[in-house]
């Protein structure tokens, strides 16, 4: 996500700064394309003042996805938010997941209590709210077909999103401008009205994105199946504990927020050669 982001804002012509624990050496891959990259880490602080030194806003796509990350995710994200408080930034973006608070999912619960720290934040805060990307699961069908096994999740539909939606979204909560200050050139004096004041922006908002179409996961398993030609037997199986519950109570689905429009299927055409 975070390169699918690096790469619109440089096409939209914007200045981007990358910080990341393990940056690309000069002349590899993912090194070019005029981003200028920094050795940071969220977890100790160190490298986040230069990285963010003249930065108008972050959009944070780190993840924490188990052990310490994990753990240190919430905090990790404070010490962003400090930093980038320190440094003048006016607005921090986080993406995050639809309902993660909902959820008694170690993963989901570290998004939630991160999401908390940005409501928190002295800052100006975006949260965005996505759904699950395709990748999951083209990544779910591909390793089940090794065995001749399509997996299919009992009960559980989907919503799956692109993450070039997801990345537009998070750059236009980014860039959003300002709200207006009404200031103008004054009004004569024998016409003057007081003007209508525009209702405040919160401080913190949380926004949905979702792909353009919800369904059983069985479908999409065949419209994988027939983009790679995959041989193997759907097999619906029962999913336990948190994520299971998550899925079957619908909570990764936001149909109300069909923002994506990228489809799986289109999806699946666009990265034929590499599936």
């Amino acid at each position: 996500m975070g390169r699918e982001v690096v790469r619109q804002a440089l096409d939209a012509g914007h200045s981007v700064a990358v910080l990341s624990r393990h940056p690309p050496a000069a002349g590899t891959a993912g090194s070019g394309g005029g981003a200028e990259y920094f050795r940071a880490d969220v977890t100790t602080g160190e490298g986040l003042a230069v990285a963010l030194a003249g930065a108008d806003v972050v959009v944070d796509c780190l993840e924490g996805r188990s052990g310490k990350a994990r753990k240190n995710f919430a905090d990790g994200g404070a010490r962003l938010l400090a930093a980038a408080q320190e440094a003048g930034t006016a607005r921090a973006v986080m993406l995050s997941i639809v309902n993660c608070d909902h959820s008694s999912y170690a993963f989901y619960r570290s998004k939630a209590a991160k999401e908390h720290v940005y409501e928190l934040s002295g800052l100006e805060t975006v949260v965005v709210r996505a759904t699950q990307f395709h990748s999951l699961l083209a990544m779910m069908f591909g390793a089940g077909s090794k065995v001749r096994v399509i997996p299919v999740v009992r009960g559980a539909r989907f919503q799956p999103v692109s993450p070039a939606d997801v990345a537009a979204m998070l750059l236009e909560a980014a860039l959003e401008p300002a709200p207006d200050s009404g200031r103008g050139p004054a009004p004569e004096p024998e016409t003057a009205t007081a003007p209508v004041p525009e209702p405040a922006r919160p401080r913190h908002r949380v926004l949905n994105i979702g792909g353009p179409e919800a369904k059983d996961m069985a479908d999409f398993a065949r419209e994988w199946q027939r983009a790679t030609g995959a041989k193997g037997r759907l097999l619906r199986l029962p999913l336990p504990g948190a994520m299971g519950r998550y899925l079957r109570a619908g909570l990764n689905l936001v149909p109300e927020a069909r923002h994506g429009t990228e489809t799986f299927r289109r999806w699946l055409a666009n990265r034929a050669d590499s599936l």
